[in-house]
């Protein structure tokens, strides 16, 4: 797992308190395993937009918003009413975008290859 972001970065950026009421240390390590879940480019110096979007994930997993719990699998619900019957399968294991991922992603959105070969300058 790479390091793109230390708590002392995350201090600066964001500010005194920003962990809340979360641990500051385990923050950082969820928002650098976060990062690195992500293809990212190697960087021989991590972009300041990259360090941003790490500060704003590891506030989101300081407030336990990160890797949180969920179901997997696939759901089945029947209903019958009236001799009239429905029935409904989906996958579970869906949950929501915070808004400090969505704007991760954005701060990212330059950097990220999706099978695609991109140059990163300098």
């Amino acid at each position: 797992m790479t390091d793109y972001i230390t708590v002392s970065q995350v201090d600066e950026l964001l500010g005194a308190g920003w962990e809340g009421t979360g641990d500051k240390d385990r923050a950082v390590l969820m928002a650098n395993a976060w990062l690195s879940a992500k293809p990212l480019p190697e960087f021989d110096e991590v972009p300041a937009a990259v360090v941003q979007a790490g500060a704003e994930v590891a506030r989101e997993a300081a407030a336990g918003r990160l890797y949180t719990a969920y179901e997997a699998g696939v759901l089945a619900k029947s209903v019958e009413a009236d001799g009239v019957s429905s029935s409904k399968t989906y996958a579970a294991g869906a949950r929501s975008v915070t808004a400090g991922e969505a704007f991760a992603m954005a701060l990212l959105a330059p950097y990220l290859s999706y099978g695609q070969i991109r140059l990163v300058r300098g």
